[in-house]
């Protein structure tokens, strides 16, 4: 599971027009329909072909857990890309991102500044350029280090630095034991 994708997605999921198809055999049409075969669904859930029809034709109604939780994780992956691509866009140029996170805050700084680290509870509105980042990492693939370090370096410059007003000679950010995290556009 991936903190700081999930939340991301989760953020970009709120800017959906309609809900998601609740039902397993309204979900696994859906599926069919964007895959355009009940073959490539199969492999994608790790269950048989077979079982995908039966899904399909409303045989079966109730799926495990662990296969229920796959299908909404896919289903969700691709409901409203149009949508999906605009709320990102929007963020990344206008919007901006609010990051709410509950974590272990500190920097490294010159010798005789306060840079011990402790719980802080930031909400913050990040400017568009590190929405940007953000996003562009996640489609890139970046691991969920690597979108911690993006976000850990948007704190700094947003919060530590205030813009520029303060802290300038601030190296880095540590940004560590993360308890709550949430994005929302």
């Amino acid at each position: 599971m991936s903190l700081f994708g999930d939340g991301l997605d989760a953020a970009v999921q709120k800017a959906f027009t309609r809900p998601t198809p609740k039902s397993a055999p309204a979900q696994m049409r859906y599926l069919v329909k964007q895959l355009k075969s009940t073959k490539a669904v199969a492999q994608m859930l790790r269950i048989s072909q077979r079982t995908v029809e039966r899904y399909v034709k409303g045989q079966i109604k109730r799926p495990r857990p662990d296969l229920a939780a796959r299908m909404e994780r896919e289903v969700k992956k691709r409901w409203q890309p149009q949508v999906r691509a605009k709320a990102r866009q929007k963020a990344a140029t206008t919007g901006g991102i609010v990051i709410d996170t509950r974590a272990r805050m500190g920097f490294t700084a010159p010798i005789g500044s306060t840079d011990q680290d402790r719980i802080r509870h930031l909400t913050l509105a990040l400017p568009p350029q590190h929405a940007a980042r953000l996003f562009d990492a996640q489609e890139a693939g970046a691991t969920d280090q690597q979108l911690q370090d993006i976000a850990a370096e948007a704190l700094k410059e947003v919060y530590f630095q205030d813009g520029g007003r303060r802290a300038g000679s601030l190296e880095e950010v540590r940004f560590t034991d993360i308890e709550h995290l949430e994005f929302d556009l």
